[in-house]
């Protein structure tokens, strides 16, 4: 049974240390030792900024005088997906053209983390640049699935999600382009949160206006995460052409949905996305064990034509964006998923580029639409159950060669293009025992509503043993 202060949700954490009863430093200290115990098995923390969390706690420690209302993280350790920068701790993005580097500075979402009081404990691992669908790198090595150390735990966030699923951190981030949030955390027992673009400032934003790439929260729970987001977002970075102001309070604490007022639409395959068939199983498993709390329920789901080839497109523009340089000067140290992107968005035309575009906006058009007749669409987390390590993402689902790995993700990546939020909850294992969840999209800014209905699901979900959130064999993984 798990008793150590690591293993408590965040939630809970933080109420213990606003009541003077848990040390901020106890709890790096628990934290610390958990990752001392796992991460050579797992490899999910790749920077541990050990002493320093130390001394920052003692410092919070010493700050805290009794009366004063402390702010939403004070004391939280966080693990920091290794694409963010933070200030005099090794930053690689996973590369080894950036294998020493250590920045001068934070991000303005680590100044928004440090200002709400949360403890930076060190980075976590992500694939170079965070392309690709598990989390390895020539940096660091892989990333292992907690469950299955043999297999992946998704990517590009894997390392927040395995750290997260072991009890390293109560809280973690990540970021999201084609499921990067979302990915891991299913496949970890998790819960990862894509929110709208914009929400969290990225500075660092090398394509002023698009939705690929969102940074948000991961957490073990929904409360968790909706209190993480709610430091992370809102702070309109003017450095960030994307970013706008907004209150995050309404985020912090969430108060369950009324899940019999909701009208809800349940989709296995978006109608034409690749899904393994024993995926299918179980989602239709799972969903038909809670379908009966909703106000009105359908099978159905907008009509995702054209969106994969569209998306393949927009994507190979981002990677000539982001590594056409890197690609050209340094093609033998960049990973081969890199190159291929970006090479395949050279040989695109501007015509590919304006009809993708088109098509994007058009099936932007049907999905806000179909939400106007529906609060929730509740979909797969992810169409395969994760890959090995020695064998990399399937050449084929249900016997059907793939055109190439993006038909894998479409399940995730037709909600990028929504610009709505989706967040992912775990829901017990499938049938491979691995673990199994939903993702759930809401529609256009409604943040709000859609974690409400997500902690209320959560809730329903873990009072049933067959679907309440999984945990790994901590002592197989020793």
């Amino acid at each position: 049974m798990m008793t150590e202060l690591c293993d408590k949700t965040a939630v809970e954490l933080r109420g213990l240390i606003g009541a003077r009863e848990v040390s901020p430093v106890d709890l790096v200290d628990s934290c610390l030792k958990r990752i001392e115990a796992v991460n050579a098995t797992v490899n999910a923390f790749v920077a541990i900024d050990g002493d320093r969390a130390l001394d920052r706690a003692r410092e919070l420690e010493n700050e805290m005088t009794g009366s004063e209302d402390l702010p939403k993280l004070f004391g939280l350790p966080v693990g920091i997906k290794d694409l963010v920068n933070t200030a005099g701790l090794r930053t690689t993005y996973g590369s080894l053209l950036y294998k020493d580097h250590v920045p001068d500075r934070d991000d303005g979402q680590i100044t928004c983390l440090k200002r709400q009081g949360a403890i930076i404990l060190g980075k976590t691992n992500t694939p170079e640049f965070g392309s690709g669908s598990n989390t390895t790198n020539r940096v660091y090595g892989a990333t292992t699935n907690p469950f299955d150390p043999a297999r992946t735990p998704g990517g590009s966030s894997g390392g927040s999600a395995a750290a997260l699923a072991c009890g390293m951190v109560p809280l973690a981030t990540g970021s999201d382009t084609g499921g990067s949030l979302r990915a891991p955390a299913t496949w970890s027992g998790v819960v990862g949160f894509r929110p709208r673009p914009g929400a969290v400032a990225n500075e660092r934003r090398t394509l002023p206006l698009t939705y690929f790439s969102v940074q948000g929260p991961m957490a073990r729970t929904v409360a968790d995460t909706a209190l993480l987001y709610s430091a992370q977002a809102g702070s309109a970075d003017p450095g960030d052409p994307m970013g706008f102001p907004f209150s995050t309070a309404q985020f912090a604490y969430p108060a369950e949905a009324a899940l019999g007022d909701l009208k809800v639409a349940f989709s296995e395959d978006l109608g034409a996305a690749p899904v393994d068939d024993g995926i299918r199983h179980v989602f239709r498993h799972r969903s038909a064990k809670f379908r009966g709390v909703f106000a009105e329920v359908r099978d159905d789901h907008p009509d995702i034509s054209g969106v994969r080839e569209a998306f393949w497109v927009l994507r190979c523009v981002y990677y000539m964006a982001c590594h056409r340089e890197r690609v050209e000067r340094h093609r033998d140290l960049l990973a081969p998923n890199i190159v291929m992107n970006t090479e395949a968005g050279r040989d695109m035309s501007l015509r590919d580029v304006a009809e993708a575009e088109v098509a994007w906006g058009q099936w932007y058009q049907r999905f806000q639409a179909f939400m106007e007749d529906v609060d929730l669409l509740i979909v797969p987390g992810n169409a395969i159950p994760p890959f090995r390590l020695d064998e990399g993402i399937p050449k084929e689902i249900n016997g059907k060669p793939t055109e190439n790995y993006m038909d894998a993700s479409l399940i995730r990546s037709a909600l990028t293009l929504t610009g709505c939020p989706v967040i992912a909850i775990p829901c017990g294992l499938d049938e491979t025992g691995a673990p199994f969840g939903f993702q759930v999209a809401g529609r256009r800014h409604g943040e709000k509503n859609l974690l409400a209905a997500a902690l209320a699901l959560e809730s329903l979900f873990n009072g049933d043993p067959e679907t309440a959130r999984p945990t790994p064999d901590l002592e197989a993984l020793k």
